[in-house]
């Protein structure tokens, strides 16, 4: 069994528009080795490109208010999130679920990830505001194996180091014995995407294991559980910036769930980048 070793990589907050090659480049040099697995954050690149939506400025339909105010509060609240073994804070959130700000965000998950998806509790179809300022949330990559194949193509260009290239997403991935699964689309090979919510309950009731789910690989060839064990080690030693949640990021900055801003999310130390290396290997 291989045994790695990691290291977190921290950099500015990467806002829309940052040159993340460019910081990726900078934040791994003299740090990397060749054989290393670079493993970046999807929701970091998709700010960085500007792949992002304000909710602020998006119009609820009947469906999506008809989804926060019934399904939200009292499906995920009072059974589907029981049923998930949910600790009793995001019960409450969940409970409390804000109508308006949360109604616009359902209209978001329906407009680009579908019904099943927008059923989710949270980070629907990969759609996440966490570590987003405002109401801005970002969306999932459309062309991950692209960005992660120009960016080990860089690292090896810039820095002579042949490397391997992971994006990860902080959405799991589930597994049941050699079948692995995850309600998020587009998941990197050998992972299927399942089900939206139905998956995600299923999972959650029965406790089965979970990984952050790799959403591309470049540069080598391992099985699918090597893959999700690099992106688990990777998701451990990165930690969650300025909050797992948005309800974790406003409490943090001890201000409204939309007040967050950028500058506020730059005061905190944010390691998109980890580079995961084989123990017998390891030196920083």
């Amino acid at each position: 069994m291989v045994k790695y070793k990691a290291l977190a990589i921290a950099t500015k907050y990467w806002r829309p528009g940052e040159n993340y090659l460019e910081e990726i480049i900078n934040g791994v040099k003299e740090k990397v080795f060749d054989g290393d697995f670079v493993v970046i954050s999807e929701k970091a690149i998709s700010t960085a490109k500007n792949n992002i939506v304000d909710e602020n400025r998006i119009e609820p339909s009947l469906s999506a208010k008809l989804i926060s105010k019934y399904w939200m509060r009292t499906v995920w609240g009072y059974i589907l999130g029981p049923l998930c073994h949910f600790e009793e804070r995001p019960l409450h959130y969940l409970r409390d679920y804000p109508m308006e700000m949360g109604s616009r965000h359902k209209q978001v998950a329906l407009q680009q990830t579908g019904l099943l998806q927008a059923l989710m509790f949270g980070s629907e179809g990969g759609i996440d505001g966490s570590n987003l300022a405002y109401a801005y949330v970002s969306l999932p990559l459309s062309n991950a194996d692209e960005i992660a194949e120009k960016t080990r193509k860089q690292i090896q260009l810039k820095l002579g180091k042949k490397v391997s290239v992971m994006i990860v997403d902080t959405d799991k991935t589930y597994s049941f014995r050699n079948f692995h699964f995850t309600p998020r689309p587009k998941p990197t090979q050998g992972i299927h995407s399942l089900g939206g919510f139905i998956s995600y309950v299923i999972s959650r009731v029965f406790k089965l294991k979970k990984h952050p789910t790799p959403i591309a690989l470049v540069g080598c060839k391992i099985s699918v559980e090597e893959a999700l064990k690099i992106a688990n080690i990777a998701n451990r030693v990165r930690g969650f910036g300025s909050g797992k949640t948005v309800w974790d990021m406003a409490e943090k900055f001890k201000v409204e769930l939309t007040d967050v801003s950028w500058e506020m999310l730059e005061t905190v130390k944010h390691k998109p980048i980890v580079i995961v290396r084989e123990e017998q290997k390891a030196k920083y």
